[in-house]
């Protein structure tokens, strides 16, 4: 009973006992017999209800600075008892340095990662926000939020990939997806930007292939305009493509989610030294219809929205022929195009 537990003695002869134990399963034990469920010390804590409220004052003090001291006092055997157990450990398991070193490569960040992380950074710096979105998604957030409507080409067989025998599902032809999953959980202002894969159904030849990875780009705030697109456009082309006088136009173009919508033309070199202007991406101010579908007030916010495929600036970077190498696993193209970890 508390009443009768010497409450010094007790401590005393636990402590000496902690000191004693010589391993980690003893420890363990000991600490078990103190403080588990049936342990001393909570049988103890469990007998101050029976006192009255006095004598539970005074005893539960006492019993909790018994407590505290017994918690601290196996606390540091455990950390004297680990550092002998690593001490034992470096003294048997000893490192023959005679031996020659492994014949290893290190590897190397492969040229996709290389560009979008250079993307990330570049975005980031901006006050962009990366977020991410399902692989897998349905109809309404893959086309009919985004103001395509259900005859557009896109929506067909030929152009997108349907998972078979589950309705309404299909691998995102965009990332633009992010777009609406965002504005679901987010309300502007915002920035935000997301690279992915995403699947259309092309054939695999030198230019094209069935699955690619897609940068895609939003800001929403109020009082932007196209001038702010611009800006933001041509400065990530100077800075991707490290040319500060790089030649950025910006043509009319069509797409459901954006009004105006512009295509991004670079003028780019070529390996025979001619100059072509050369498609790039893809651009426009958000569709005030796409800002409704997502509880958004396009009298109160604009914004503008971009969108491009990774391969084909890498491709441009660094004059790739066939985009099917970027998927080879060749390791002298890696080791030649990667970039050190």
């Amino acid at each position: 009973m508390t009443e009768t537990l010497d409450l010094p003695i007790f401590v005393q002869t636990w402590k000496q006992v902690l000191q004693d134990c010589e391993n980690s399963q003893s420890l363990e034990d000991i600490r078990l017999q103190l403080f588990g469920k049936s342990g001393l010390i909570i049988q103890q804590l469990k007998e101050l209800g029976k006192l009255s409220p006095e004598l539970r004052r005074e005893h539960g003090a006492l019993l909790n600075a018994a407590r505290d001291d017994l918690t601290q006092c196996l606390s540091d055997r455990r950390v004297v008892l680990e550092q002998q157990a690593l001490t034992e450990r470096l003294h048997h398991e000893t490192l023959d340095i005679t031996l020659p070193v492994r014949p290893f490569k290190n590897g190397k960040i492969h040229l996709l990662t290389q560009a979008i992380q250079d993307i990330h950074y570049y975005f980031c710096n901006l006050g962009f926000q990366t977020v991410e979105g399902t692989e897998v998604e349905d109809e309404y957030h893959n086309f009919d939020a985004l103001n395509i409507p259900s005859h557009h080409p896109a929506r067909q067989d030929h152009d997108t990939f349907y998972l078979k025998d589950i309705t309404n599902r299909l691998l995102r032809t965009h990332t633009s997806t992010t777009q609406i999953r965002t504005l679901t959980k987010q309300q502007p202002p915002l920035r935000i930007i997301s690279t992915g894969r995403v699947y259309r159904s092309d054939d695999l030849d030198a230019t094209h292939t069935p699955m690619f990875h897609q940068l895609e780009g939003m800001v929403l705030e109020p009082g932007i305009h196209m001038g702010h697109l611009k800006g933001c456009l041509i400065d990530f082309c100077r800075y991707f493509f490290n040319n500060k006088d790089l030649q950025v136009r910006f043509r009319p173009s069509f797409f459901p989610f954006t009004e105006p919508s512009m295509e991004v033309d670079i003028l780019y070199t070529n390996a025979k030294g001619e100059k072509k202007w050369l498609e790039l991406l893809g651009s426009g101010m958000v569709h005030p219809t796409v800002l409704q579908n997502c509880s958004v007030d396009p009298q109160t916010v604009q914004g503008f929205a971009f969108g491009m495929g990774v391969e084909r600036l890498v491709m441009l970077k660094y004059g790739l022929m066939d985009i099917r190498h970027l998927y080879h696993s060749d390791q002298r193209w890696l080791d030649h195009y990667g970039r050190g970890c």
